[in-house]
């Protein structure tokens, strides 16, 4: 009986080492999307129970549809409604956006990639990044798609409640959290404005600037294509958990896609950088003190939109909020109204609309870059 019982728990220790070993291996799905689980059904059962909820949510933004937001979240909870009034907070502010710009958004297409899951109790962890494409047409244009894409990295408990997977807990860095008070605005006169431009020719624009914008797509992080495998550059440290990787993308946007030469002042090597190289509002005061830049306009939304048509591809972007430089966006297009395009790092973004994500207290420095 004794050696019965021995050999019966020795298999149970077995077992239960070859379930935790299960647990880490990661098993790839279609469309790049990883998984960590018991076994390959339940790994696409997961995965797949991911995409939906990022696509039902995204098409409940899209509708303004409030009670299929509510219906993914554990509202029983002290994270969970804090979470879902999260998702409120963004919905309020993409439509706002849509009323100022003249736009509808038609569709918002997530790219999901599970880098890991962990269990917790009942629950599930999941570190994932999402890439998700932003679609919108002026609605005095409506047969001109534009598109781009922003990407957020989000940590997020899963609960299995009656055979549904809801969210109990999320954290990700949203640029859409902020808010936009309309009355501040006068919305009429902007949409005039801007629904009287048409896209913006600009083929021919310099190779160096072409090469920058080239450079920006790739390393764009979580907002760029799966291609590129949503990467940051692995030649440079990535700074955002030091406050803020934003300076040192756009000084590589400049050095690397753009030729600009390093030195003493400008500068990143194995010993680190420079102020000037990581810090915003260091790059600010360095590209335009140095010479290598100027200055556009400078103030609140509605003294620059106008002077927001003059930017090109590899001109920056410096944003403001209570005197300090906060933020740095580089240039790297223009939509079918020749409304600018950014690229950038922190929430990583790629082609988006310059203001998108900004409320109307921050203040804009629109610098011209002289390549």
């Amino acid at each position: 009986m004794k050696v019965f019982m021995a050999g019966k728990t020795a298999k149970m220790a077995i077992n239960l080492i070859m379930l935790i070993i299960l647990l880490f291996v990661h098993i790839e799905q279609q469309g790049g999307v990883y998984a960590v689980f018991f076994n390959l059904d339940e790994a696409e059962d997961i995965s797949d129970s991911i995409i939906r909820i990022f696509r039902n949510r995204n098409d409940a933004i899209i509708n303004g549809d409030l009670k299929l937001i509510e219906s993914l979240y554990d509202t029983n909870t002290k994270y969970g409604i804090w979470a879902h009034q999260h998702e409120l907070a963004k919905v309020k502010y993409i439509h706002n956006w849509e009323q100022k710009q003249g736009v509808k958004f038609i569709k918002i297409v997530p790219a999901v990639k599970v880098r890991s899951i962990k269990p917790k109790g009942e629950k599930l962890t999941f570190n994932l990044l999402c890439s998700a494409e932003y679609r919108y047409i002026y609605e005095n244009e409506p047969d001109k798609v534009n598109s781009f894409r922003i990407g957020t990295y989000h940590v997020l408990d899963l609960l299995n409640k009656d055979g549904t997977w809801i969210i109990t807990r999320e954290w990700y860095k949203d640029p859409f959290e902020d808010f936009l008070d309309l009355k501040k605005m006068n919305v009429d006169s902007i949409n005039q404005y801007i629904s009287t431009h048409e896209a913006r020719d600009l083929s021919g624009i310099g190779n160096r600037r072409q090469n920058a914008v080239k450079y920006a797509d790739r390393y764009c992080g979580a907002a760029s294509e799966e291609r590129h495998g949503y990467r940051y550059n692995n030649k440079y440290r990535n700074y955002n958990s030091l406050g803020g990787d934003c300076a040192n993308f756009a000084s590589q946007i400049l050095h690397e896609g753009g030729e600009f030469r390093k030195n003493y002042t400008w500068n990143y090597d194995s010993k680190g950088a420079t102020r000037a190289w990581i810090n915003a509002e260091g790059f600010k005061n360095y590209m335009l003190y140095s010479g290598r830049a100027s200055l556009i306009a400078c103030g609140k939304y509605e003294k620059v939109y106008k002077a927001s048509y003059k930017l090109l591809p590899g001109d920056f972007i410096a944003y403001e909020k209570k005197g300090d430089i906060i933020h740095i966006c580089v240039v790297t297009g223009a939509d079918s109204k020749g409304y600018s395009l950014v690229s950038c790092h922190n929430t990583d973004r790629n082609r988006a609309p310059w203001d998108l994500g900004w409320n109307g207290d921050i203040k804009f420095w629109l610098i011209h870059v002289h390549f």
